[in-house]
């Protein structure tokens, strides 16, 4: 069965190779960036569902509920809001 990102109230196909920012990218939805590696913290998003893994550890300030999508993947469904 395929994964699927949900951003914003609205369905994607899930890569779980792929960063969240790339498969953000990859279905041409702006999200803001700079480091691309946790450092800055300009791609954090709410995680509103789903778990994901830092292939980087983040270095930027997270709140509770908030992921980097440059330094994650995940291997299940997510939602994400974005801000």
């Amino acid at each position: 069965m395929s994964k699927k990102i949900t951003v914003n109230g609205i369905e994607y196909p899930l890569d779980t190779k792929k960063t969240l920012l790339e498969n953000l990218e990859a279905q041409a939805i702006h999200q803001e960036y700079h480091c691309r590696d946790g450092h800055c913290g300009v791609c954090r998003c709410r995680l509103i569902g789903g778990k994901v893994d830092y292939i980087n550890y983040p270095m930027a300030y997270l709140r509770d509920g908030e992921v980097l999508t440059c330094c994650t993947k995940s291997q299940q469904d997510i939602i994400l809001e974005t801000y």
